[in-house]
């Protein structure tokens, strides 16, 4: 069995994830931004350890990427968490995953969550510093992080997923697509090989698609890389 970390693992697709992968006898290591969080009876027995801090608040990363070294190498990490909300949207979903991702041990495979939304995002990453970016403009940047990590480490692989459309509070109950299918998706990939593409891949329900084709770009991963550790100070390997 797999040791597997999944952020914002409290409610929503997070907590799907992280609650399927228990159900199939994973150890799973929980992030939700409180204990609180995750103190519900629905998730109480379940999880192999928590971690917790708010990955909105650039201070507190680090010390998310320390609770979670103390279980060792992860085979795999599923970063999840995710806002729609500016200016924080950002922080939470590009730059915590490049910052856990520079200060964690290297799994086997590193799980992104994207969205259909990217194909809309910017590549002005003046967004990103001053903190005017959109949802999109997060979604397309961690697309392209995804695929700037996909060769860079021998043995780890890099996935970019879209869960969909799907009826969480962040999607509203007027969304269309199916729950369970939007989690399926990163726990197959979270724990099982033979996965093709290897890695690089954007997944749909199962499949591959193209991303938008700044995404694949050498030379705007390069700006970004650039760009995310000038703003953090944090460098990747």
């Amino acid at each position: 069995m797999s040791l597997i970390l999944v952020t914002g693992a409290s409610t929503g697709l997070g907590h799907a994830t992280a609650d399927a992968l228990a159900g199939d006898g994973h150890d799973v290591v929980v992030h939700a931004r409180t204990p609180a969080r995750v103190a519900a009876p629905s998730g109480a027995g379940r999880w192999a350890g928590v971690v917790t801090g708010d990955l909105a608040e650039t201070g507190e990363i680090p010390e998310v990427a320390r609770q979670a070294a103390e279980f060792g190498r992860f085979d795999a990490v599923i970063h999840n968490a995710g806002t729609m909300h500016s200016p924080e949207s950002a922080t939470v979903n590009t730059v915590a995953p490049y910052v856990l991702t520079a200060l964690m041990d290297k799994p086997s495979t590193l799980i992104y969550l994207s969205s259909s939304m990217h194909r809309d995002g910017s590549t002005d990453l003046t967004r990103l510093t001053e903190g005017t970016a959109t949802y999109s403009d997060t979604k397309l940047w961690v697309t392209a992080l995804t695929v700037a990590l996909a060769t860079r480490w021998e043995g780890t692989a890099a996935h970019a997923v879209d869960p969909g459309w799907v009826p969480t509070r962040m999607g509203g109950p007027a969304a269309t697509d199916d729950l369970t299918a939007g989690h399926r998706t990163q726990t197959w990939l979270g724990t099982h090989t033979g996965v093709t593409p290897p890695t690089g891949g954007y997944w749909y329900h199962r499949h591959t698609e193209d991303p938008h084709p700044a995404a694949r770009d050498p030379r705007f991963q390069e700006r970004l890389l650039r760009a995310l550790r000038d703003l953090t100070g944090v460098a990747l390997d």
